[in-house]
């Protein structure tokens, strides 16, 4: 099974350009762990199963751990409205936006780059220097002006900046900077050493430059662009963490261990809450920061994942629970690991039935 998994990453090596790392595990066996292409062009220097690379709407999950834990133990309700939490007066926030809304992307509420409608996130930095997005409370310009998409609770459409909110509640309420909090109660709490966010300036040992590809008329790769230039530059509550595929999967085990949630909250982040949209054989719904994929003849959660897409970032941490299966896979270039994933899984289960 170990080589057909290899042989199938080698043919995204080769056509789709991937260059990362792949994870994956089987109950307790780690079957596959490796690391393919640069993590710096220029150098030539190869990525390593524990270089640290951006995983951008992977740290939502983060958040949604954070907030939990402060229903868990700051008597948080998850039904409060946000306004009676943060000062959001003469903005276009809906006075009647409600935390749930916020985790389950229900908020109806502007986006800083609504990417659902085709806007490039790209673009905001190129009127906006990223270096000023240094805490959390400046990303609030870019949005809380704009106007709602839908009434709060009467939709469901993928929003980052409701994360941004879902921060600033973070910070309010425990009197942390959020880059604190998740550290010291999530970061920490997982053994997550090699997790942390980073400044583009710093100087952090193991982190993989992040590439754009540049293509020809026909479609072709010809080269690669640095994207320091292409977000902020510094991870956020809706994006930007550094990690490895390794501390990714330590935090899925503190989850599972509940080190980082009790029973009753781990249940719930493990669980679908607002359909978002339909597919042929699967419907997507989203949780509080995981989203999900159920079976329409089952009605089985297929899979429970978080990805992250932004210029050079591709990747994806899918936990499969029918077959107990763990696929994280992170790429410093634009690759569709989303298609890799589901190639990868179908070799495991069909392996799986082979060996039995």
């Amino acid at each position: 099974m170990k080589n057909q998994l290899l042989d199938r990453v080698q043919k995204y090596v080769n056509t789709d350009h991937f260059s990362g790392v792949v994870y994956i595990r089987k109950e307790n066996q780690l079957i596959l762990h490796k690391a393919f292409g640069y993590a710096h062009r220029g150098l030539k220097v190869s990525n390593q199963i524990q270089t640290k690379f951006d995983t951008a709407s992977i740290t939502k999950v983060f958040t949604a751990v954070g907030i939990l834990q402060l229903v868990e133990n700051y008597g948080l309700n998850l039904h409060s409205k946000v306004h009676d939490l943060i000062d959001l007066s003469h903005t276009n926030i809906d006075s009647h936006v409600t935390i749930y809304q916020l985790l389950t992307h229900t908020s109806g509420i502007g986006d800083d780059a609504d990417e659902e409608a085709g806007e490039d996130y790209e673009a905001i930095w190129q009127s906006k220097p990223n270096y000023m997005m240094k805490k959390t409370t400046d990303y609030l310009e870019q949005f809380v002006y704009k106007d709602a998409n839908f009434p709060p609770g009467e939709g469901c459409r993928y929003n980052n900046c409701a994360y941004i909110l879902l921060g600033l509640i973070i910070e309010k309420l425990t009197n942390m900077s959020y880059h604190d909090y998740i550290r010291t109660f999530i970061f920490e709490k997982a053994s997550m050493q090699d997790t942390q966010f980073g400044r583009m300036d710093e100087v952090i040992e193991g982190v993989a430059e992040h590439y754009v590809s540049e293509y020809d008329e026909q479609g072709n790769v010809t080269g690669y662009r640095k994207n320091i230039y292409s977000y902020p530059f510094i991870g956020s509550a809706d994006a930007g963490a550094l990690t490895t595929a390794s501390d990714l999967a330590l935090f899925l085990q503190a989850l599972a261990e509940g080190k980082l949630l009790n029973k009753k909250y781990t249940e719930q982040l493990f669980k679908p809450h607002e359909l978002y949209q339909k597919y042929q054989d699967y419907s997507s719904w989203m949780g509080y920061g995981f989203q999900y994929m159920i079976h329409y003849e089952s009605e089985n959660i297929f899979y429970r994942y978080k990805d992250g897409n932004n210029a050079g970032v591709s990747c994806t941490m899918n936990v499969y629970p029918e077959n107990d299966v763990t696929i994280i896979i992170l790429s410093n270039q634009d690759s569709d690991v989303w298609t890799l994933a589901d190639e990868l899984q179908e070799i495991v289960k069909e392996g799986e039935s082979i060996d039995h």
